[in-house]
């Protein structure tokens, strides 16, 4: 098996903080080098294929600390597409179970992220126009915190019951589980973008006036609520991310102060690793100020105000931006999207950039390592 072959130490320079180990409880990943979430809008009937094992395992073959799925979903409602990846069901655990296991046969951990899309449900794929899925093409109809579309033109969602918040809550647990049994060691909970747990945090998509709206602390409710249904199944000795929009970009939305009131109740589960600290995706008004490194301040700003390690984020695609991130102690990790999109052998180039020497080539790649 692929698995079974040897690596080796290529390089032997100074010791790059990009390619130091970090240890999350029994967890330890080769380097600080993540594999962003990333949809690839291919799945049928929420499973896993070909395409999807290619895509990780060619990350973790190119040297990535941490491999991570797209979002899987924890119900066939709570997809954005009809082709997004699912985990309500065993053959969807099972499909996946291939992936997780060669993923860590080459040395990287293998990760999943679980999520619900809330009132950005049921759309068309985003080369489609992310459009409302009309019935006749499948589509059903959203749920959200309050009966408030997205944006013009998109589907107003019916406002979830207590009811159906508990059963959200436990369909986020019973997929925690199953990604305990297909083998991932770490689980980071989606509660950004606009989707679900995000709509129910922000005052711009939650007027409720029950338990679970009004006053922050009861707009993150659910979010604290899901977080301990998933400590009850996923192994203490396991790492748990959570991922947050750490502002919104939108005057009356969320703001990085809110944030740091959310992290510090999370803090008091005890049972988070880290937050991983992106922005937005709540409201198609906001305003981001894109550039290299636009988010690296929300990760440094969390993880100085709450103590928390930290994941920087969003059009970090150089080397020495990435050093530089984790070397000023700003975060703790990097996670890379589009980059590792466009180049899976990323942190191959960024060790030989770096003079790294914890890096090592697979043996059928080795003579390749000329043109880094």
């Amino acid at each position: 098996m692929a698995g079974e072959n040897e690596r080796r130490i290529l390089r032997r320079d100074p010791d790059s903080h990009l390619f130091r180990p970090i240890a999350f409880r029994s967890v330890t990943a080769r380097n600080r080098i993540a594999l962003s979430p990333m949809c690839q809008y291919c799945a049928t009937d929420g499973l896993a294929d070909d395409w999807h094992f290619q895509h990780l395992a060619s990350r973790a073959v190119g040297g990535a600390g941490i491999v991570f799925t797209e979002a899987a979903h924890v119900t066939a409602e709570g997809r954005i597409t009809n082709h997004c990846l699912g985990l309500w069901n065993d053959a969807q655990r099972d499909a996946l179970a291939r992936i997780a296991a060669f993923v860590e046969a080459q040395g990287a951990v293998p990760a999943i992220q679980i999520g619900h899309a809330g009132r950005k449900a049921s759309t068309t794929r985003p080369w489609e126009g992310s459009k409302p899925l009309p019935p006749e093409a499948g589509g059903w109809e959203p749920i959200g915190p309050s009966p408030l579309a997205f944006s013009p033109g998109r589907n107003v969602p019916r406002e979830m019951t207590t009811a159906e918040i508990a059963q959200a809550i436990e369909d986020f647990a019973a997929a925690a589980r199953r990604a305990r049994e297909a083998g991932f060691r770490l689980l980071e909970l989606h509660a950004a973008h606009g989707y679900l747990l995000h709509a129910f945090l922000s005052p711009l998509s939650n007027r409720r006036g029950d338990a679970y709206g009004g006053p922050l602390r009861n707009r993150a409710r659910l979010l604290l609520e899901t977080l301990e249904a998933i400590a009850g199944v996923w192994p203490e000795s396991l790492p748990l991310f959570l991922r947050l929009s750490c502002t919104e970009w939108v005057e009356g939305g969320l703001t990085l102060a809110d944030t740091l009131e959310i992290v510090e109740l999370v803090k008091q589960l005890g049972r988070v690793d880290l937050v991983d600290c992106s922005s937005g995706g709540n409201d198609p008004r906001q305003q981001l100020p894109l550039h290299p490194g636009y988010q690296i301040p929300l990760a440094e700003a969390v993880r100085r105000g709450s103590g928390l390690p930290t994941g920087a984020v969003g059009l970090v695609s150089q080397p020495e931006l990435a050093e530089e991130i984790l070397a000023n102690g700003r975060a703790d990790l990097v996670f890379l999207g589009r980059v590792l999109l466009a180049e899976p052998y990323w942190p191959l180039r960024a060790a030989k950039v770096l003079g790294a020497d914890k890096t090592a080539w697979p043996l059928q790649y080795e003579r390749s390592n000329i043109y880094y």
